[in-house]
């Protein structure tokens, strides 16, 4: 409870200590982040709204305000993001009744979706146009992606101890904070330590790579790393090779999207993932296991017309 709060005490007011009080030290900063953008957005939109005039209305229009300068996943966002605080003034009564029920959620129309993931064909020509025969650069770095399907931040905390090249795994343990100052960070979540199989011939290449360097310093870290600065490098990897351009993450899309066509199970691809649930690999890739269940409705009515 957030004590020596007044009904008359302005939202925006209420929602910056509710963050240092509950999610401050709590939550990793990439989402602490996002709750005090998300008190920057409630001060330029409502500076004046006190947390006892919250009502329906008021939560309408303040997520219809919001909306106008985002998409709707985005305002979505935004409309989760406040609503613990405000269901916490609903228990502290210093609001009647709940005004975030049955919101509306709006938003900009979606600018046009680039392309997510490359086919394996396009992957193939990619991986061919890749520059391996000098030391590490960040064509390596974009070759494990795309054997892996792990997380940029995963990729970049790799040290050569954790490759267990005997038993071709990989041991996904840490990220690297490229965002802050850098260095080894927690993963994601639980779910996000696990052990990636490699094929052999990730386990050559990488044995060669690897086997002069300082066991427990990242491998393709030395300085100060930028999204942008690997993402422009797969750019012109991917003009070179004369496909679409995707970013690094879309590698990881890619990499679980050949595996779910391939017909690798859904809760095999979400645990090679490191995803929390396969709730998260199911929405992520819906478009995919739709296209799947078709092939799928397909067979079986060729399998039953087949029984004559």
């Amino acid at each position: 409870m957030l004590n020596n709060t007044k009904n008359n005490e302005l939202f925006y007011k209420y929602y910056e200590r509710w963050i240092q009080v509950y999610k401050t030290g709590a939550v990793r900063k990439v989402t602490l982040d996002k709750y005090i953008l998300a008190s920057e957005w409630l001060k330029k939109l409502v500076p004046n709204l006190k947390i006892c005039d919250i009502t329906r209305i008021e939560y309408q229009q303040l997520i219809n305000s919001y909306a106008e300068f985002h998409e709707r996943q985005t305002t979505m966002d935004f409309h989760h993001l406040l609503k613990g605080a405000i269901l916490d003034a609903v228990d502290e009564r210093l609001i009647d009744r709940d005004p975030t029920r049955k919101v509306i959620i709006k938003g900009k129309t979606p600018r046009e979706k680039k392309i997510k993931y490359l086919s394996q064909f396009e992957l193939h020509n990619l991986l061919a146009n890749l520059d391996l025969k000098s030391g590490v650069n960040w064509d390596w770095l974009i070759l494990l992606i795309a054997k892996t399907g792990m997380r940029f931040s995963e990729a970049l905390a790799i040290t050569p101890k954790d490759f267990d090249f005997s038993h071709q795994t990989l041991s996904i343990n840490k990220t690297w904070n490229y965002k802050g100052k850098g260095g080894f960070s927690p993963t994601k979540n639980n779910s996000s330590v696990r052990k990636i199989q490699l094929d052999w011939q990730t386990v050559v290449q990488f044995s060669e790579l690897t086997k002069d360097k300082p066991e427990d310093k990242p491998v393709f870290v030395d300085c100060t790393v930028y999204n942008s600065t690997v993402n422009d490098a797969l750019r012109r990897c991917c003009e070179k090779a004369d496909i679409p351009i995707i970013t690094i993450h879309g590698l990881r899309h890619t990499h679980a999207s050949l595996l779910l066509f391939a017909g690798v199970s859904i809760a095999s691809v979400a645990r090679r993932l490191g995803h929390a649930s396969m709730t998260t690999t199911q929405k992520t890739y819906l478009h995919i296991i739709n296209e799947l269940e078709n092939k799928d409705i397909d067979i079986i009515m060729r399998s039953l017309s087949s029984l004559g």
